[in-house]
């Protein structure tokens, strides 16, 4: 009885010792804020590359990807961070995430940085975020502002607006944006009317509004959210009748918008990081293929940050921190193997015999020394009432 005793107890041990547990990955975007339309696919997306790395059977041997989400409200840096230790707490061994710049500069400083936890964010771009002092945790595959800013005032110049109003939401994203946007319009001879802050979460935006109509121009620029203050100051404008035209940053730029306002918007013209690549096309059949909308905004670039986790353990074989921290950079950049969406089982099995990859993805993938995408952008205008991409930038 003692030796079958033993035996059963072995026996446990060894399928016990057998069991691979998965490797925990964290999610933190806006899921209630500002942006909450456009969070959604974003999540969708970068599971979408996770659940393909699972499901390849290629990931270290055959291991799994499980998911955490955290909503990091996009505004609050305070509920942000909280989120974001409650991810750490439970063992996530990366982030994809987070989505505003004002909490992604929050959770890198304060929750991933201490505690050596990579973050590849898809869509934080403000400029100050460069110069974070990060130790090689914090990558984003978005551009800067410094470069999109430029990019939105080439695109008003092209557009023949002549003056402008500038509306801004008072954080990282907004400030860092309309700096390099205010001078880049002015260096290209648009006259500047007035530059306005406007804080997120406000019942009513009479007074903003008042202040850009007395200022007039041929166009106001929105840079800022289009579920909250950014779409509240388009309804005041459109409903006094002060502008009719408006310039929108990436932020505002999500089919909640257009559902709104419809026709009345068709004038209007912006810009955001993306591509019209290979890599799109690939990601766009992927994405239908997993059911989610690939036009929406940073939807590839939140699978291209989630892939490159998979890929960076794959290249260290390990799924630990510092693994992922230590290739990011050699994934994403050449030389290697071209991979695109759709490809990752083929870049995991060429990883796991030693070979380079060079993870192009949905956005044409190429990290900056500092972590962060060099980035081509989509002039977007709004034509019988639904967003449509007119050209890469």
């Amino acid at each position: 009885m003692k030796k079958l005793i033993m035996t059963a107890t072995i026996l446990v041990m060894t399928m016990t010792s057998n069991v691979v547990a998965d490797i925990k990955m964290g999610i933190i975007l806006g899921f209630t804020g500002p942006i909450e339309s456009l969070t959604p696919a974003m999540a969708a997306s970068a599971e979408l590359a996770f659940k393909e790395a699972s499901d390849s059977g290629s990931l270290l041997g055959g291991e799994k990807i499980s998911i955490e989400r955290a909503d990091s409200t996009c505004v609050d840096s305070a509920a942000a961070t909280t989120a974001a230790e409650g991810l750490v707490s439970g063992g996530v061994v990366a982030i994809m995430g987070a989505d505003c710049s004002g909490v992604t500069g929050a959770i890198a400083t304060n929750v991933a940085v201490p505690n050596g936890v990579v973050m590849i964010s898809p869509s934080a771009t403000s400029p100050g975020l460069t110069d974070l002092n990060d130790n090689g945790y914090f990558f984003r595959t978005a551009p800067s502002d410094a470069r999109g800013g430029q990019v939105l005032a080439d695109i008003t110049k092209d557009r023949k607006v002549k003056s402008i109003a500038v509306t801004h939401t008072n954080n990282d994203y907004g400030k860092g944006l309309a700096d390099v946007y205010v001078a880049a319009v002015k260096a290209h001879g648009i006259s500047v009317t007035a530059v306005t802050a406007h804080e997120e979460g406000k019942g009513d935006y009479g007074a903003e509004v008042a202040t850009l109509a007395a200022a007039g121009g041929d166009a106001l620029a929105v840079l800022g959210y289009l579920d909250q203050a950014g779409g509240m100051i388009i309804q005041g404008s459109l409903d006094s009748g002060a502008f009719d035209v408006f310039v929108l940053s990436d932020g505002m730029i999500g089919d909640s918008l257009t559902d709104r306002f419809g026709k009345d918007l068709n004038k209007s013209f912006g810009s955001l990081p993306g591509s019209t690549g290979k890599g799109a096309g690939k990601f766009a059949e992927v994405a239908k293929a997993g059911g989610i909308d690939s036009s929406g905004p940073y939807t590839g670039e939140s699978y291209d940050a989630a892939a490159l986790i998979a890929l960076s353990m794959q290249a260290g074989g390990k799924a630990d921190k510092g693994t992922i921290q230590a290739n990011v950079m050699s994934v994403a950049n050449a030389p290697g193997t071209k991979i695109y969406p759709g490809e990752l089982k083929k870049a995991l099995d060429l990883l796991a015999k030693g070979k380079k990859v060079n993870y192009e993805g949905a956005t044409g993938v190429e990290f900056t020394d500092v972590g962060e995408a060099f980035g081509s952008f989509l002039e977007k205008e709004i034509k019988g009432g639904k967003f449509k991409t007119k050209k890469q930038r």
